[in-house]
């Protein structure tokens, strides 16, 4: 956040470094989701809102005050952001907003949120991307109604559905032009991809440290399990992968910090950091033998907690897609 609203001016690779430690300290996902989606949410409102909105809108988040729900994903439109149906339609100094959104973050606590809704009928775009709006605005629970998600993991954040009924938006509480919502949003969704590889590649590097130390102590057949090159070799190559998911995010988070063009290399980062994140924790499961399945020893936990970044913000298929089509070239296939 930018230090004259009272942030530290630090950015996005800086917030990297946090999440990573974060996550392999041992909190996993449940201690980065604590934080991170005030991270990442509002950067559409750090670059496109407006002097008088940035000065209302950021010290009170900035100082702990506020909490944030990034309100996006609908239960009929999955990863097609651009079929979002939730409606937002004017009228005089108020937006009036009906419709559903869900895996909602934060939800239970919120303050605010930030909102993505349609602003213009789907058949009246004139382009695709057009007609989506972004609100950054009160969470009114008298005509937002909240229900919790139970879920796998990452219990210690709710997750939510949403449902919307007839709730008055100030006009005022529109971010950047109308219309361009989705162009504004997806330089959070950059941001968001290279944070989630960035603790992703803290949780399996926890996981690796938990079942080297292991390998180190069990005893079986008069030795030490980690003299085996059936556990070395598994845990060796999970490190590699590893290693090279940080590289990438780094470099994905210094790009997105010089203002280049970072859609591949963020999507890239947070495929590669999921599938190495989840490879190093279910190998640490193994390695473990049977009190790997346990929850005394963790790391069960940390597998729970990693598979959901394979799925979400974006899933592998989508990721795949995206490099195909925008990096090699080819035709879209869906």
């Amino acid at each position: 956040m930018p230090e004259k609203y009272g942030g530290s001016g630090m950015g996005i690779p800086e917030a990297a470094v946090m999440l990573q430690t974060l996550a392999e300290s041992g909190g996993a996902l449940s201690a980065v989701s604590a934080i991170h989606t005030s991270v990442f949410s509002l950067e559409p409102v750090v670059k496109f809102a407006s002097e008088e909105q940035r000065q209302k809108w950021l010290p009170p988040v900035i100082q702990g005050k506020e909490r944030v729900a990034f309100g996006v994903t609908e239960p009929n439109a999955g990863l097609n952001t651009l079929a979002l149906e939730t409606r937002a339609v004017k009228h005089g100094d108020k937006y009036v907003v009906n419709g559903t959104k869900m895996w909602i973050t934060t939800a239970q606590r919120a303050e605010k949120i930030l909102l993505l809704a349609r602003t213009t009928p789907l058949k009246d775009v004139k382009t695709k991307t057009g007609g989506l709006s972004l609100f950054y605005t009160d969470l009114d629970r008298t005509k937002v109604e909240v229900k919790e998600i139970e879920k796998m993991g990452r219990s210690a954040i709710d997750t939510n559905t949403i449902f919307m009924d007839n709730w008055e938006i100030p006009a005022e509480d529109l971010v950047g032009v109308e219309g361009e919502g989705f162009k504004q949003m997806m330089v959070g969704m950059n941001a968001e991809r290279v944070l989630v590889a960035a603790e992703m590649v803290g949780i399996g590097f926890a996981a690796l440290r938990k079942a080297s130390k292991y390998a180190t102590e069990r005893i079986v057949f008069g030795r030490e399990i980690g003299m085996n090159q059936g556990i070395q070799h598994p845990l060796a190559d999970a490190w590699m992968h590893l290693e090279a998911a940080r590289i990438l995010t780094y470099s994905s988070a210094s790009l997105y910090a010089s203002g280049a063009d970072v859609g591949a290399q963020a999507n890239a980062a947070k495929y590669l950091s999921a599938r190495a994140a989840f490879t190093a924790c279910e190998r640490a499961i193994t390695s473990h033998g049977g009190v790997g399945y346990s929850k005394e020893y963790d790391v069960e936990r940390y597998l729970r907690e990693c598979i959901i970044s394979r799925i979400a913000p974006v899933s592998e298929q989508m990721v795949l897609n995206y490099i195909a089509e925008r990096v090699l070239g080819q035709k879209k296939s869906y």
